[in-house]
């Protein structure tokens, strides 16, 4: 396992594969440096093979740097331990260093943190403005309401020795109402002075389309108290501003005066030092400290992702001061003095605007800090539908509509009920001050927290996600043009996030579906051009390109998009949880709510990777999807014969629809998650009855019994390919499930869905007795050829694999003839100076980054 060195993370947690029979459940696992010294390590497992050896585990590390190596053994013993008692009224977590007490009900979440007797921070809440109005025009008097997070659940996941995690579940609550659901886990490692807080928010307002009122978010943060000890000369105040940049402060600043307390004073003030008795300064200073002012209240505030502000005033109701300003703040802040303090920041602060920190009543005896996630300086968070249909009452108008501007539309469908949304924060209690080199350590912490990984070698040794990957290779020129081709459009698209500014509290992470050269930008605002929404597995192409590579770059590239598309595409309450909203202008606009959104698939990676228990949550949420279907028919408005949903006679296909079905039930068998019995006999009963089709996987679809699980079995023999039928985790999903369980007339099914895709027509037909009809995405499914030629040997379909990976006629698909440059852009043509490649389409980059990847190690030796 590598890391650049945990710094000033409270520590990390990484996945680590197994081959199939490696291990057993009660293996444990010992953990050395590169000098060969053990690290204290905390393991569990995450995922089993279906012989019951371990697939995944995961281990918690408190500290370490450089390359660590994990071995079967005895773990060693952290010098100080994460401890947790739940005999009182609170759940209290002590690290060895710091002891937080957490609230099991009411509105305080953490009551305390403390660092030996010393209370450094109490009171942790969650907070949250609601504005019932918002005007277009005339503003007038903006009336809000103040609500407060309220604890309904407490329950705490791991006990150490090394990290524990207490999950804290409510909603936000004034009087009768409660509303937005909140979901937020605590990190706690051994011997840290930190700890971590990642806070999922579920929107469950009421935002009518055209209309001024319902609920609108103005303000959404976390809020500390943090006792004041110190003198006013003594407690200091920290900003995070660009990169590591800091604004260094005191409540009562004593240097830039008329009159000079001494060098060594003001170096120490700067410093966060205690300043030594005034009777020692110069006395035309210290007779003087009374007229000299104290600012009490600080704001850090990034309204967009190109600049921030920071003010400064004395004390409520007295006026602000600008203190500064700059383009990206970190997010960091710090508020205390010589005899303890808090830091605290707040991840993605800028990437994911508006954000805002507060400072209030630092000279008083106790000061607040509230991490704003919403910036109540900002616009209110409008939610509400973009237009108004503009005459798409009935299902052909709406299927115009989708004729130009690709958007599937229906009346009541765009709404964000339901969507949510992961922040990360992180917080430090400390004893005293902390220099400038410590505080860059944690704001860097804060930035970028440092993870833990296996490398490419261990995952490609465990045979992990179906074997579709091997590390990079340039042995030959063609293969190396291949690995070119791959690391430029992943930095095509790192750039292009910058350049057309993909950030936002809703938007960070995805990226955009289709390009218009004519106005030199992408189709944010042309229906279902806009945002990507997964469409055709880009995530897929990410996690790949990083468990081949181990790229730090590609890691959190692809993070930014789990933890995007898992939260913001997809709902989680109401009539639709469980379901993903198609690409649109906004993540949840297109009327098509569907499985291939919400596809386990897309999360599974990060969460073996990392272990990370909230995308742990979305896998599980999933189990229980199928019986979406009896709500809401994907195919509604092209199905031609009449169909009512029957609860034992559901029409569900074998692609796009079952491939998320099974990725759920898959993971939640791996996983031994709490309903694994049932998810087990569903993969078995489905793949069984997917494999007794007239026609297998060319049959298309089947009528699926929700109590049964299974497909009834069609006597006929029917023809139903789409070329989206394989290209949302289809591939990859059979790839798993073929190599961990042994059903051979399953594999055969799949092995001639791969085989006939790319056939041609007279091939099809003289298989199936009609041939598949027009078909797109060839290139995407030479990938399907490479992955039948890998397991059956068979030159010819190896050679086809990459012909068409090379020739595809598809208009969409990249060519060798493609001069794979780009063009630059600057005014009047396009709004910022940047550049475009205007052939590139997310489709085609997401398909050719999988076939490249996986046709080089199924067939990379058999390249022309």
């Amino acid at each position: 396992m590598e890391d650049g060195g945990l710094g000033a993370a409270p520590g990390s947690t990484v996945g680590v594969p197994w081959p199939k029979g490696a291990y057993q459940k009660e293996q444990t696992f010992a953990l050395t440096d590169a000098g060969g010294k053990a690290v204290p390590v905390q393991s569990w497992p995450i995922a089993y093979w279906p012989d019951g050896s371990l697939k995944w585990t995961a281990h918690a590390v408190g500290s370490g740097d450089g390359t660590l190596t994990l071995k079967a053994g005895t773990p060693a013993a952290p010098e100080k331990k994460v401890t947790v008692d739940k005999s009182g009224g609170t759940i209290d977590i002590s690290t060895g260093v710091i002891t937080a007490k957490i609230g099991t009900s009411g509105s305080t979440i953490v009551k305390s943190v403390s660092r030996g007797s010393t209370e450094i921070a109490k009171n942790g809440r969650l907070v949250l403005i609601r504005q019932p109005e918002i005007e277009d025009e005339d503003q007038g008097a903006v009336k809000t309401e103040r609500f407060d997070g309220a604890v309904s659940k407490v329950t705490v996941e791991q006990e150490g020795p090394i990290r524990a995690v207490v999950r804290v579940d409510g909603k936000h609550r004034k009087g009768g109402r409660s509303w937005l659901p909140f979901s937020i886990r605590l990190y706690f490692y051994a011997g840290a002075d930190s700890f971590r807080m990642v806070h999922t928010l579920t929107f469950d307002g009421t935002q009518e389309p055209a209309k001024a009122s319902g609920d609108f978010v103005r303000g959404l943060g976390v809020r500390f108290q943090v006792p004041m000890r110190d003198k006013a000369y003594d407690r200091h105040i920290r900003i995070g501003g660009d990169g590591t940049g800091l604004l260094r402060e005191a409540v009562k600043g004593i240097t830039g005066l008329r009159r000079d307390p001494g060098a060594a004073v003001r170096t120490a003030q700067f410093e966060g030092e205690k300043l030594p008795d005034p009777a020692t300064w110069d006395q035309r200073v210290t007779t003087r400290l009374q007229y000299i002012p104290e600012w009490g209240d600080y704001t850090l505030s990034q309204l967009s992702a190109d600049g921030f502000t920071v003010r400064k005033r004395t004390k409520k109701g007295h006026g602000w001061i600008g203190a500064g300003g700059g383009r990206r703040a970190s997010g960091f802040g710090y508020v205390g003095g010589a005899s303890g303090g808090f830091a605290f920041g707040l991840r993605d602060f800028w990437e994911k605007f508006p954000a805002q920190l507060d400072i209030r009543d630092a000279q008083t005896d106790t000061a607040e800090v509230t991490l704003w996630l919403w910036s109540p300086e900002a616009q209110p968070m409008d939610l509400r539908f973009y237009h108004d249909g503009m005459g798409q009452d009935t299902y052909p108008e709406q299927l115009e509509g989708l004729n130009i501007t690709y958007e599937d539309y229906e009346p009541g469908f765009g709404t964000p009920y339901g969507i949510a949304r992961t922040s990360e924060l992180l917080f430090w209690a400390h004893e005293s001050t902390p220099g400038a080199e410590r505080m860059a350590e944690q704001v860097a912490a804060v930035r970028t927290p440092p993870q833990l990984a296996a490398p490419p070698k261990q995952l490609v040794k465990a045979g992990v996600f179906g074997k579709l990957f091997s590390e990079p290779d340039r042995s030959t020129s063609a293969k190396a043009k291949i690995e070119d081709h791959l690391d430029f459009l992943f930095t095509y698209y790192k750039d292009q996030v910058e350049q057309r500014r993909w950030y936002g509290f809703w938007d960070y992470g995805d990226i955009m579906h289709s390009y218009d050269p004519s106005r030199h930008q992408w189709c944010y605002d042309v229906g279902g051009y806009a945002w990507d929404n997964s469409e055709l597995s880009p995530d897929l192409w990410l996690w790949f390109a990083y468990m081949r590579s181990g790229r730090a770059d590609i890691f959190r590239f692809a993070e930014a998009m789990t933890r995007h598309t898992g939260e913001v595409d997809v709902y989680h309450l109401g009539k639709w949880a469980g379901l993903g909203t198609r690409h649109g202008v906004q993540h949840y606009a297109d009327s098509a709510k569907q499985q291939r959104i919400a596809n386990t698939t897309y999360r599974r990676y990060y969460y073996f990777l990392t272990a990370d228990e909230r995308v742990g949550d979305l896998m599980h949420a999933n189990v229980d999807s199928d019986e979406t279907f009896l709500v809401l028919d994907p195919i509604r408005k092209i199905r031609t014969e009449p169909y009512t949903p029957d609860r034992n006679a559901l029409s569900i296909g074998f692609g796009t629809d079952w491939s998320g079905l099974v990725s759920a039930w898959l993971t939640e068998w791996e996983r031994r998650g709490p309903k694994w019995e049932k998810a087990k006999a569903r993969v078995l009963s489905t793949m069984e009855t997917i494999a007794a089709q007239p026609n297998g996987f060319v049959q298309g679809s089947a009528l699926y019994d929700l109590d049964t699980g299974r497909f009834a079995v069609d006597k006929e023999p029917k023809v139903g390919v789409s070329h989206l039928s394989a290209m949302f985790g289809l591939v990859e999903l059979c790839a798993e499930l073929i190599d961990q369980i042994d059903m051979p007339k399953f594999k055969e099914a799949w092995l001639d869905y791969c085989r006939y895709f790319n056939a041609t027509k007279a091939e099809q037909k003289a298989r199936y007795g009609s041939d598949f009809g027009s078909l797109l995405l060839f290139q995407g499914h030479s990938r399907q050829d490479a992955y039948a030629a890998a397991r059956t040997g068979d030159e010819k379909l190896a050679a086809r694999a990459w012909r068409q990976f090379y020739n595809s006629a598809d208009t969409w698909d990249y060519k060798e003839t493609t001069d794979w440059s780009t063009k630059k852009i600057e005014g009047p043509a396009g709004l910022v100076t940047g550049s475009e490649a205007a052939w590139v389409s997310t489709n085609a980059t997401a398909l050719y980054g999988l076939a490249a990847i996986q046709n080089l190690a199924l067939v990379g030796d058999k390249m022309p």
